[in-house]
């Protein structure tokens, strides 16, 4: 036996898989385009009726008409032209006669044309009857004609009106019967077009309203089917665009829209995956795990309920650890600083020293903010012991031991007054940073003097660049004595500030904050074209004594320096020899090998370079023998009680023949008392510069003190 197919139970109904609109559509169009087909092959066929029809009347009704109206034109004209004829002069008969002859072969064949075109047996009769006037017309012509030569002109105005004329009204008769019947064939014909013409247009407008119900149809169809799911796909996007990825679109039935469904979940789940990712990148430290700034400071709004404290800690030394060991050692340095202080920050939580809900976050670098509840500043310092006490074993990096030291600086509300936002404690504490990098112990807590020191120097700083530009800027004058004879040999260039709201502004209070934002070169260049202009009005009143310029670590930095100032000399007329350049070991140390490179290229233009506040540094005996310098000058630290400290004038003495041992001159600086002055003129020492020779001068004392001494 066939085996059967099972039945469907009732009230089943197949349905295998989810519609397709494309197939929905295919039919719906399919019809549409069938429809049209029929539409425009039933509208062309006509049309090819219509074209027909109007070719044929265009090509032969038209033109025939045409000719029938010429031909009772030419006929009213011919009799016109022979009456002319007989009138005129002998001497203008010739013209006459062409004009005469032009219209007779016109109406010949006008008349020829037509006894081809004419179908009609009716029009064949009456142009039968024409070519009969046609003829009469010819021979009553013949005869005017020869009246008309043989000069009898009342006969050939006789012949005129007895035979030619009724000869061509007769041809006019049946040329006007013509012309009749041929506008009312043409009539008929333009009515029989328009008529075909309309049968399509009702044609095409039935077609067309058959396929706009099918359209209405298919559209209100596909609304049902397309429109709801679509809808659907619509409030799933908006509420995964609010954030719930939870959401998902269920199955419509309709394939592509499920496609479309699935791809939306698929997409929900990437982006919530991606999201977190997101924010763990944005809100998170990948070196340390701790939140990192944005999270510290995210939302902007008055620390949270508790936290009153805010401390900075910074990574000493985290520059050259990295540059000398290494960013990986610098990395490692850093985790193990951010364990132990979580660690400690955990023991405080433990021991009430400060509430459970602290924030530790990583920042940048080696800077870490700690957000904590503390009763009291008190328990800050307990809590700064126990970060003390974590940060002291080293850390083993990288086969090295190295110590962690931390500066601190600490923010608070302060009693009774309003929580301030995390960003203003923020900003305080790193006030207090920097105040404690300059402190003994490494912490401090922030201040209002703090805020007002560093408005100050920035309030400065801003002032700076209008300064130079309005030359409120103003270059001293220390000379320095020859200690063999007391002359002047030259002077060290000081600059000061004459400030038009504060007064004489001391170089300590904006010099170091200009080095460090690098408005300093503004400074020295300001410097340098003052020494210049000033080594000009010396050239002939002391042409023996030099200026000295101090450069900044800044300057040594610039490669264009070099280039610049040989520029500028060359301008000024002077020679290099008489502007000295002076560097510390300090500012060499910096970047010795472009330093270097720089010393040399202003060595090459011919000014002299010395060393400043020699002794202080750090720089090597085999170091200083590669430095193109002329000048050594011994820092005041060994110069202040030199002549009651033999160990001191042992040391300085050692100094003086080792400069003398490199071809340099050697100065003194901070020479205050006769008994200095003697003792380093018997240690050898060439030049000293110090109060007692002269403080620093300018205007008129100073023009005073070099019309007195030279």
């Amino acid at each position: 036996m066939v085996p059967t197919k099972p039945s469907a139970p009732a009230g089943w109904l197949p349905r295998l898989r989810p519609r397709s609109i494309a197939a929905r559509l295919a039919w719906a169009l399919g019809a549409l385009v069938l429809m049209l087909l029929l539409a425009l092959s039933q509208g062309a066929w006509q049309l090819r009726l219509v074209t027909e029809l109007t070719r044929h009347f265009a090509t032969g009704d038209m033109q025939r008409l045409l000719r029938v109206q010429t031909l009772s034109q030419q006929t009213e004209g011919a009799g016109s032209a022979l009456v002319r004829l007989v009138h005129a002069p002998r001497a203008d008969r010739v013209h006459e006669y062409a004009v005469v002859d032009e219209r007779n072969r016109v109406l010949d064949g006008i008349i020829a044309s037509l006894s081809e075109d004419l179908m009609d047996p009716t029009q064949e009769a009456t142009l039968v009857r024409l070519v009969a006037c046609r003829k009469q017309y010819a021979e009553a012509f013949i005869n005017t004609v020869d009246q008309i030569e043989a000069d009898d002109l009342p006969a050939a105005v006789r012949i005129l009106n007895d035979q030619v004329n009724p000869a061509l009204k007769a041809m006019l008769q049946e040329s006007q019967t013509l012309l009749q019947r041929e506008r009312q064939r043409v009539e008929a014909q333009l009515d029989n077009a328009l008529d075909l013409l309309g049968r399509v247009v009702m044609w095409l407008t039935a077609v067309s309203v058959l396929a706009m119900a099918l359209a209405v149809y298919v559209a209100w169809r596909t609304a049902r089917s397309v429109v709801g799911p679509l809808l659907q796909l619509e409030t799933v996007a908006r509420t995964i665009a609010q954030g719930d990825y939870a959401h998902r679109m269920v199955s419509t039935g309709t394939r592509e829209v499920d496609r479309v469904g699935d791809a939306l979940n698929t997409m929900a789940d990437a982006v919530a995956q991606r999201e977190q990712q997101i924010v763990r990148l944005a809100y998170q430290d990948s070196l340390t795990g701790l939140p990192n700034r944005t999270a510290l400071l995210t939302p902007l709004q008055p620390a949270p309920a508790g936290l009153n404290t805010l401390v900075l800690m910074d990574l000493a030394r985290l520059k050259g650890i990295n540059e000398t060991l290494g960013y990986t050692t610098g990395d490692t340095l850093i985790k193990e600083m951010a364990l132990r202080a979580e660690s400690a920050l955990a023991q405080a939580a433990q021991s009430g020293c400060i509430a459970p809900g602290y924030v530790l976050a990583r920042l940048s670098g080696g800077t870490l903010a700690a957000a904590v509840q503390a009763p009291d500043r008190a328990a800050v310092a307990q809590l700064h012991a126990l970060w003390e006490r974590a940060m002291a074993p080293t850390v083993a990096c990288s086969g090295h031991n190295v110590d962690v030291s931390l500066a601190y600086g600490c923010a608070d509300t302060g009693a009774g007054q309003a929580a301030p936002s995390l960003v203003t404690l923020l900003r305080n504490a790193e006030v207090a940073l920097h105040s404690a990098k300059r402190a003994t112990g490494n912490f401090a807590w922030y201040s209002e003097a703090q805020e007002a020191a560093r408005l100050g120097h920035l309030s400065l700083l801003s002032d700076l660049r209008q300064a130079v530009a309005q030359s409120q800027l103003q270059m001293w004058l220390q000379p320095k004595l020859s200690l063999s004879d007391g002359s002047p040999v030259g002077a060290e260039a000081l600059v000061r500030w004459a400030h038009p709201e504060r007064g004489m502004v001391s170089p300590a209070d904006f010099v170091p904050f200009a080095e460090q934002t690098g408005y300093i070169t503004l400074v020295t260049d300001w410097m340098l074209t003052e020494a210049l202009r000033t080594l000009q009005t010396w050239q002939r009143s002391h042409p023996h004594m030099s200026i000295a310029v101090n450069l900044s670590t800044r300057d040594l930095q610039d490669p264009d320096f070099a280039h610049r100032l040989s520029r500028q000399v060359a301008a000024s007329g002077v020679d290099p020899q008489r502007l000295r350049l002076e560097i510390t070991e300090s500012g060499l140390m910096e970047d010795p090998t472009h330093s270097v490179a720089l010393l040399h290229a202003l060595r090459a233009v011919g000014m002299p370079l010395s060393i400043d506040d020699f002794g202080t540094g750090y720089s090597s005996l085999a170091y200083l023998q590669k430095l193109p310098v002329s000048e050594l000058k011994i820092d005041r630290s060994f110069v202040d009680g030199i002549d009651a400290a033999p160990a001191t004038q042992r040391l300085v003495k050692a100094m003086i023949e080792m400069g003398h041992g490199l071809n340099l001159m050697v100065t003194a600086e901070g020479v205050e008392t006769p008994a200095e002055r003697d003792t380093l003129r018997q240690l050898g020492c060439d030049v000293m510069q110090g109060y007692l020779g002269s403080r620093p001068l300018h205007g008129d004392k100073l023009a005073a003190w070099l019309l007195s001494n030279t």
